[in-house]
């Protein structure tokens, strides 16, 4: 089964996320473990996640990725910034127990002048803090676009965090097609190649999960900026392959493209037309 779907939004509830993404022939989807700009969470409702599960069961969904909020900093100059996330992805990876078959997304942070070997032992100290043998949850570490003191925006950088980590079984990667084609890696005219140096630096079995954005920007740029699929710099042509890719295409793929509802369902009916 191709695992496709896009980011929705809890506001109505999970189970109704999940009839949503029914609605627009989704197979995963993803969402916000709290406020995306905030902290503040919604009170748990284990029967509204036991009727989401259920759906999910029911119509053989790809793994569910629970996003963390983009407030999260933990490799912060900051220290009341880091404690905040140290709360806050202990606190996550403890609601998320009653979710089964799901990831946790986690952007790296920024070093704010840290530098990014610091920044690189900070978020790997981190994860050994809050990371536990029994969970079911696994962390992904995002890759990023490069804006600012961002760190993840070389596969080396990930890999040095990852090898940190004691716990190497709780943690993996999300792929960002925006964030890497933005931080430089020529995943349009050499796909192989980008995946390779991936594989050397990381490791593709590390590799869970697939953001699949196209981007306003041309290479190289570090802004971040997420467009529409088929109408940005990265192109239908060079999506088509990404889906395709035997070591690409078993992994679920989200979407985060600026998008309602509606504008989803249509591009989930484009890229299943290009699934080969």
């Amino acid at each position: 089964m191709f695992k496709i779907g896009p980011h929705l939004y809890t506001s109505k509830g999970y189970a109704s996320m999940g009839k949503d993404a029914l609605k627009i022939s989704a197979t995963t989807f993803q969402f916000f473990s709290r406020n995306p700009r905030g902290s503040k969470i919604k009170k748990l409702d284990e029967k509204d996640i036991k009727d989401l599960m259920n759906i999910a069961r029911e119509n053989k969904f790809g793994p569910l990725l629970a996003h963390a909020p983009y407030t999260l900093n933990p490799c912060s100059s900051t220290e009341s910034v880091r404690e905040f996330a140290n709360l806050v992805l202990a606190e996550d990876l403890e609601r998320l127990k009653y979710f089964k078959n799901t990831y946790y997304n986690l952007h790296p942070g920024s070093h704010t002048g840290l530098g990014k070997q610091t920044a690189i032992e900070i978020i790997s100290q981190k994860l050994n803090l809050v990371l536990r043998e029994e969970q079911d949850t696994i962390v992904l570490l995002e890759t990023m676009a490069g804006k600012g003191t961002e760190v993840g925006s070389r596969f080396e950088e990930i890999g040095k965090i990852i090898e940190k980590v004691n716990l190497k079984e709780k943690v993996g990667v999300c792929l960002d097609t925006c964030h890497v084609h933005e931080a430089g890696y020529d995943i349009v005219n050499d796909l192989e190649g980008v995946l390779e140096e991936f594989d050397e630096f990381i490791s593709l079995d590390k590799l869970y999960a697939i953001h699949l954005n196209d981007s306003k920007n041309e290479k190289g740029a570090h802004k971040d900026r997420h467009e529409v699929i088929g109408q940005g710099k990265i192109g239908l042509h060079a999506i088509e392959k990404i889906i395709n890719h035997e070591k690409l295409k078993d992994l679920p793929f989200y979407l985060e493209t600026p998008q309602d509802l509606e504008g989803h369902k249509k591009e989930i009916e484009l890229l299943k037309k290009l699934r080969k």
